[in-house]
């Protein structure tokens, strides 16, 4: 590849920030608000106009399951984003508060737009100071490559270099980590095949009474019922471009509209352009055939309309840092708990099929339903190791990033577990600043300590002053 030497003098922002985070997802803005009520001055740079990530720009507009059957094991800010979210009216009309602090893997649906606006209510509470549609192009590390000095930021503006003491990569494609030399698994190289994406849309004109009383299951997932039956039939008949079985369904998030997370862009690699741009379209595509599948053969949709299509590709599979520990398959069976856990979680190994083969269609069914479920009452722990790349004093990357193993990855990849990852980077970050402790080389005793006090449900027995490595 032929190579443009690029060399040119941008001004450096005057403030010395505490703590950078780079992305405005669950994970990023959960970091930022958690270390900014602790008084840390906090930039928080996000590439697009809102706050959220998958969970408003990306319309996955409903969490991931956030209770075990018996109690509710997400808590701290998430937990207190979820009640919050209830007590305004911005989840699932009529919603059952069980559905996210008791059930055992139920969704929570909820308004996209109140979700942003009540993340901009939190970081402005916060103190955070916020850049949007800004990028991070470029990073300085020291002389020994394990900690950020500063990072080039990309907007209107044009370029700028902005210093700061900690950093937090919560991009979901650990772009600053990659950009400071930290060590990754990327899709293409280290895997043959990403995980297939998704292009989620919200419908209008929804009559879900009618939907209801014909047994139409609100989601999918390939369980018996009207809606996959006649998915199947469809399929057979030649309805859509790709005879995709696999169907994650609707999810109701008001009074006529849904969220539909329907269809797969397969192979795409969310590290090129390219994929990026062919799988958009493909995506509004595909999406344009669903709604017409649900109009055609589904009680309920007859008059449904498409309102808008997600402004982010829903990517399930991108780079993933090598962490001082990577979570792996046998932890999550074993539901091993760890000392240094900043989280527990029980949500299934959620691997969509990679091709519309039935053996594919076959594997998934098993994972979700067999082998990858843990039972009623029981959840695994998420180490506090897997958000620090390998050797790093400064820099964490909590959320779809962490150091998991392509399993593991596949039940924290969530937006609940991403923001329980967030709030525990964030604090981190805060601890390192206040006493002579880094990334790498962090008091977790203390770090446990400060987010139980802070409503995070952490129930180990045994703490330990050192995380648990590799």
């Amino acid at each position: 590849m032929q190579t443009f030497q690029y060399a040119r003098n941008i001004p450096v922002i005057e403030t010395e920030y505490d703590l950078i985070v780079a992305g405005g997802g669950p994970a990023g803005t959960s970091a930022a608000i958690a270390a900014g009520r602790k008084g840390a001055k906090v930039l928080l740079i996000e590439a697009l106009g809102c706050l959220g990530g998958m969970g408003t720009s990306g319309l996955v507009t409903a969490f991931d399951p956030m209770a075990d059957g018996e109690k509710r094991l997400v808590q701290g800010l998430m937990g207190e984003i979820v009640d919050t979210m209830y007590e305004k009216g911005y989840l699932q009309p009529d919603i059952n508060p069980d559905t996210f602090q008791k059930n055992y893997h139920e969704w929570t649906p909820y308004s996209a737009e109140g979700y942003k606006l009540l993340l901009d209510e939190l970081v402005c509470a916060a103190n955070v100071e916020v850049w949007f549609f800004t990028r991070v192009i470029d990073a300085e590390t020291d002389d020994t490559g394990t900690a950020v000095k500063g990072i080039v930021t990309s907007n209107i503006e044009g370029s700028a270099y902005v210093r700061g003491k900690m950093f937090i990569d919560a991009t979901g494609d650990a772009v600053l980590a990659k950009l400071a030399g930290a060590a990754c698994r990327e899709p293409g190289v280290d895997t043959d095949v990403p995980m297939p994406s998704t292009l989620c849309a919200l419908l209008g004109g929804v009559d879900w009474q009618t939907a209801a009383e014909a047994g139409v299951e609100l989601v999918g997932y390939n369980t018996p019922g009207y809606q996959h039956a006649r998915l199947l039939e469809a399929v057979d008949m030649g309805f859509f471009t790709q005879p995709d079985r696999h169907l994650p369904g609707v999810g109701k998030t008001g009074h006529s509209l849904a969220c539909m997370n329907a269809g797969h862009v397969f192979g795409l690699n969310s590290l090129r352009r390219a994929d990026l741009t062919s799988g958009m379209m493909l995506g509004r595509k595909i999406v344009q055939e669903y709604l017409e599948f649900y109009r055609q053969y589904v009680p309920g949709f007859a008059k449904a309309e498409l309102v808008t299509t997600g402004t982010l590709m829903g990517v399930r599979e991108s780079r993933r840092i090598v962490g001082e520990y990577e979570l792996n398959v046998q932890d999550y069976l074993a539901k091993r708990q760890f000392p240094d856990q900043i989280g527990v979680f029980n949500k299934f190994i959620d691997i969509h099929p990679y091709s519309c083969a039935e053996e594919e269609i076959e594997q998934f069914n098993q994972e979700a339903f067999d082998t990858g479920r843990l039972p009623v009452g029981t959840y695994f722990g998420i180490p506090y190791g897997i958000l620090v790349p390998k050797g790093f004093q400064n820099l964490w990357v909590p959320g779809r990033c962490a150091s998991a193993d392509i399993q593991a990855q596949g039940s924290i990849r969530v937006m609940p577990a991403c923001a329980m990852m967030g709030q525990a980077a964030g604090t981190a970050a805060v601890q390192c600043l206040r006493g002579n402790e880094t990334a790498d080389r962090l008091n977790t005793r203390t770090l446990i300590e400060t987010l139980r006090a802070d409503k995070a449900f952490l129930p180990q027995t045994e703490l330990s002053d050192e995380m648990t490595r590799t």
